[in-house]
């Protein structure tokens, strides 16, 4: 990192604070239990990637920024030197105490683990609240080649009203198709296969169109999401949106993408 880079990371921490970014890829939603007890293929698998805290981001855009102002206030805006596992759970039972709809622990893990990582959910183990494996890549060209092709096109926060499980359509086949999305996703990384990338990623979007339908289209949002999938869908190997109603469109491509941002991998 260039000196010119660590001032104006610095500059900008003061703002929004040390703790890591987070973003979650292919196989999201595979982490809720009311999905994973319904896979007949387990483990169901989805993928987060550690970000630094360089940028800034939008609010209500699936950067699990709540669980991030949780992380902030009770660590005093660092990641304590202890065991990630026993972090994650100790972030999970802090936001989630009492909540009718709790975070997936996928939010927790992504600010905490480094790297790019895959995490496999089974009902089987602990209810599906915490993934009963997770593989972490770290590796520092993996890293580079992903800051090179991923992209994030701003899009909108998600409307005040909004609720993404409005409508529950959980066949089986189409939860075994999310996690093996997650799976597909995280190899394609690893691969650094740009092709494979973006398959699973137009994949994960159309498991959520199938099985939550409220994640695209909903009365109170006023966009045609539906339509800027497609569209970037058409010009790019693939394209996802970083979370429910909106957010960011996450585009993967080796060619500029007009008016996007990009991001920087922590791998440590």
């Amino acid at each position: 990192m260039s000196s010119t880079q660590a001032g104006t990371r610095q500059d900008l921490t003061e703002l929004i604070g040390e703790i890591p970014l987070r973003v979650a890829l292919a196989g999201g939603w595979i982490d809720q239990p009311f999905v994973s007890a319904l896979n007949p293929e387990p483990p169901g698998s989805m993928v987060v990637v550690a970000v630094e805290p360089n940028i800034w981001l939008m609010d209500r855009c699936g950067f699990a920024s709540g669980t991030r102002r949780i992380a902030r206030e009770i660590w005093n805006d660092r990641l304590p030197p202890r065991p990630r596992q026993e972090l994650v759970r100790e972030l999970y039972w802090a936001e989630n105490k009492d909540k009718a709809e709790p975070s997936g622990s996928q939010d927790m893990i992504g600010l905490i683990y480094p790297g790019v990582s895959r995490l496999d959910y089974d009902f089987a183990h602990e209810g599906g609240y915490f993934p009963s494996h997770i593989e972490s890549n770290c590796d520092a060209r993996v890293a580079r080649w992903f800051e090179s092709v991923f992209c994030m096109v701003p899009i909108q926060q998600r409307p005040p009203g909004y609720n993404p499980l409005g409508i529950k359509s959980l066949t089986p086949d189409w939860i075994r198709r999310l996690g093996r999305s997650g799976r597909d996703c995280y190899d394609a990384i690893a691969a650094m296969d740009l092709r494979q990338l973006g398959a699973a990623m137009n994949e994960c979007m159309a498991c959520w169109e199938a099985l939550l339908p409220h994640v695209v289209a909903h009365p109170t949002i006023d966009l045609d999401l539906k339509a800027i999938l497609a569209h970037y869908q058409r010009r790019y190997p693939g394209a996802m949106y970083s979370g429910c109603g909106g957010g960011y469109l996450f585009v993967v491509s080796e060619e500029p993408v007009p008016g996007s941002l990009r991001v920087t991998v922590r791998t440590e």
